[in-house]
């Protein structure tokens, strides 16, 4: 018989990870320390709670998280099924009945004869044995403290303070340049230049813009060095002028002349397809955030693949500390799955935890564990929190700028997102033909 895995954490990662472990014949250990300690966002001792939205997002594939949830259906999820029979009318997203759900989720996984459901706090990570850890952001302290202890303080984060990210193919590139300050190195930024004019009006619409509101558990998130830019610039014009839009160094190549401000992007991922706003981590509500920021010159048309946030969210930095199969890179019998890797929404949580529980699953079984193809959904966001910049990693969602080009460029953004999701979908079914062979435990 296989060894026993423990799973940390009965969330969405942490449910899906203990389904795929005991689909595979290993014996599960979950452990949910809820209701013996309940967290500042929970209501129910329910599985998989759903702490904000119903909305589990897009339903089709013309959306990466709809490409996402298609793959994890192929691929036998607890979660996707559990939602899909509890499903409300949401017009392209897939809502659920959020009672119906957790409750199923919940159901299925205490009947299961191959789980053992423990509810206790866990405060020291199993030294021996297989071990998913899933707990999410509101990780309770003593376990913080022992990842901390095991990763290394600094590459343990309490809060998430992201700044947008743009779809290259979406910047005007007439109206931008590519210079690093003083010409310094290699040319590694886009700029998007300002007049005075241009910036007057960007200054009125960011400093009146209407910001989301905080939960009571996150009100003390903000320190300097990760301010909002719409706080920074209540401030005052010249905070944001000598700090993240400071021109110095960053002549025009257009006018020949310095700009009154810049806005620096910052490439994000290895393909060079998605483009970060440095300096410019927001809590803007995400409507606003598309109005004011498509002032900026340059970036009119701008597609946001994710937007600014501003939360409490404890995660590790997973490019130092993870390898793509969501195992630790000192450990190999220790995993990590959910928000605390990097990914950010609950589909992409629940994903994380099918992959982790596949390969937790595999390791138990004396098999090797497995890499997604990248230009799968569920390989590219693997792909992107294990090789993003260390230095600059913050939490991203599925999109479709993690994927690779495809072979053949297409214009058409409809077709191009039709071509990578089928491509997406092709991979998948092979990758569950050659790798997949045990039967899935309904």
């Amino acid at each position: 018989m296989s060894q026993k895995v423990t799973v940390i954490g009965a969330g969405l990662a942490g449910s899906e990870a203990a389904w795929q472990i005991a689909s595979q014949g290993v014996p599960v250990t979950l452990y949910e320390m809820r209701p013996v300690r309940q967290t500042p966002a929970h209501h129910t001792n329910q599985f998989a709670e759903l702490v904000c939205s119903n909305s589990l997002r897009a339903n089709g594939l013309s959306n990466a998280v709809g490409v996402l949830k298609e793959e994890m259906r192929r691929l036998d999820s607890l979660i996707l099924s559990s939602a899909d029979r509890n499903a409300v009318p949401a017009g392209g997203a897939l809502a659920v009945d959020r009672d119906g759900f957790s409750g199923e989720v919940t159901s299925r996984l205490r009947e299961h004869p191959l789980i053992e459901v423990l509810n206790e706090e866990v405060t020291e990570i199993p030294q021996d044995g297989i071990t998913v850890i899933a707990t999410g952001p509101l990780t309770a302290p003593d376990l913080s403290k022992q990842i901390q202890g095991l990763l290394g303080e600094e590459y343990f984060y309490f809060y998430d303070a992201a700044a947008p990210i743009i779809e290259k193919d979406s910047i005007d590139m007439s109206k931008v340049y590519l210079a690093s300050r003083y010409d310094k190195g290699e040319a590694a930024y886009l700029n998007c230049p300002m007049t005075e004019e241009e910036f007057e009006i960007f200054y009125e619409a960011l400093v009146n813009a209407e910001t989301a509101e905080l939960k009571e558990f996150e009100k003390e998130i903000y320190f300097e060095g990760c301010m909002p830019i719409e706080i920074m610039m209540r401030r005052g014009k010249q905070t944001a002028l000598f700090g993240p839009m400071k021109p110095v160094g960053l002549m025009n190549p257009h006018t020949g002349k310095l700009p009154h401000a810049v806005i620096q992007l910052r490439q994000d991922n290895a393909a060079g397809t998605l483009y970060n706003m440095v300096g410019f981590q927001t809590h803007l509500k995400w409507g606003e955030q598309k109005r004011v920021f498509q002032l900026i010159p340059g970036l009119e048309n701008a597609e946001f693949v994710r937007y600014g946030v501003m939360h409490r969210n404890t995660f590790i930095n997973s490019p130092k500390l993870l390898k793509p199969t969501y195992q630790t890179q000192t450990r190999d019998s220790l995993f990590f799955a959910g928000q605390m890797t990097g990914v950010e929404g609950y589909v992409e949580s629940a994903a994380s935890g099918l992959i982790a529980g596949i390969n937790a699953g595999r390791l138990a079984r004396g098999l090797e564990p497995l890499v997604l193809p990248d230009h799968t959904t569920l390989g590219s966001m693997a792909q992107y929190i294990t090789t993003a910049d260390f230095k600059h990693f913050q939490p991203m969602n599925a999109n479709f700028g993690l994927f690779p080009p495809l072979e053949t460029r297409i214009r058409n953004k409809k077709d191009k997102n039709e071509a990578i999701a089928n491509r997406a979908l092709d991979a998948i079914d092979a990758f569950k033909l050659q790798h997949l062979t045990h039967p899935a435990v309904q």
